[in-house]
């Protein structure tokens, strides 16, 4: 029996996952960033 497949695009679990685990390392990354520079990061890039 041919599996369906399931769109990669709209609310679907795999885009969920994906836009969840890319927040979290936006956090994580911004966060490094501000602990290793001492700027937050409107001040580094020069809104702040």
């Amino acid at each position: 029996m041919p599996q369906s497949i399931q769109p990669r695009f709209g609310f679907v679990n795999f885009a969920e996952k994906w836009n969840g685990r890319l927040a979290m390392m936006g956090i994580l990354i911004g966060l490094s960033t501000e602990l290793l520079t001492g700027q937050g990061i409107l001040g580094q890039i020069g809104l702040g």
